[in-house]
């Protein structure tokens, strides 16, 4: 009986070494990937969150609508930020979506998805990419599907050959060669403490999985916040185990899982 229990004690501690091992082998040695994303082109983005990463030598990726006033009123702006490393992604130039469901009462008239054709949403999102590239002189980046929608009229409506990837809302895989590029999940931040959203760094550092944070708010600006002194204790506590995370924006992990999912397969 003793020596059976041995035996079982010995594959668990085995396998449990080997899954740590595989875990980190998956993405550069580290124990796991996290992408930190903005949403909606905020002033606080700017003001607030693109300083604080800057101080710490990290870099984000910020999904843009063009149309949006923290847009368009502070290009200049954003070009710095492009400029010191930070990703500008694609947000469609307005922002459509889905208006019909519960919840959504907020989306009007010619916002609504339901009034888009699949012609009319992928002339939009080119014309944002034109945008983009003007500010940041970059061709390559990714897309976030605004509120999540995914289709126009059952279609799907994005060419996800315009971009690296696409930030998305499907159920997050723990294994690195599970990941769709063209629906990378995420988790949306709202009022979380910063307890919390170190919580959700652990766990993703005993998976060895990938964790991308979607922010919109961050001390303000928008329904969906999260406090600044809560964003803040997360990024610090980043800062102190980059030697074991993975923190990039969200184009170059997507083109690190791109590249190894070609090589394992």
């Amino acid at each position: 009986m003793k020596k059976r229990l041995f035996l079982f004690y010995l594959v668990i501690l085995f396998g449990t070494g080997l899954f740590a091992q595989k875990a980190a082998s998956a993405w550069k040695g580290k124990k796991s990937a996290i992408v930190l994303t903005y949403d909606d082109a905020l002033n606080v983005h700017l003001d607030k969150v693109v300083p604080l990463l800057d101080s710490l030598k990290f870099r984000g990726t910020f999904y843009l609508s063009g149309y949006f006033p923290g847009c368009r009123d502070r290009i200049s702006d954003w070009r710095k930020a492009a400029g010191r490393g930070h990703e500008l992604g694609n947000h469609t130039l307005f922002h459509p979506c889905l208006g019909d469901g519960q919840g959504r009462e907020w989306v009007k008239g010619e916002r609504k998805m339901e009034n888009y054709s699949i012609q009319r949403m992928s002339e939009e999102i080119k014309m944002n990419n034109i945008l983009l590239n003007a500010i940041d002189g970059k061709t390559k980046r990714t897309f976030a599907y605004p509120c999540g929608d995914t289709r126009i009229h059952d279609s799907a409506y994005l060419d996800i050959k315009d971009f690296v990837a696409a930030r998305g809302t499907k159920p997050r895989p723990v294994n690195i060669m599970q990941i769709d590029l063209s629906d990378i999940s995420c988790t949306s931040i709202m009022n979380q403490s910063g307890t919390q959203l170190i919580n959700l760094v652990k766990q993703i550092m005993t998976e060895g999985g990938l964790l991308v944070f979607l922010f919109h708010g961050v001390g303000g600006e928008h329904a969906i916040n999260v406090s600044e002194e809560a964003h803040r204790e997360l990024v610090y506590f980043l800062k102190q185990h980059e030697n074991e995370i993975l923190i990039a924006p969200m184009v170059e992990v997507a083109e690190y899982i791109k590249g190894y999912q070609g090589t394992h397969k």
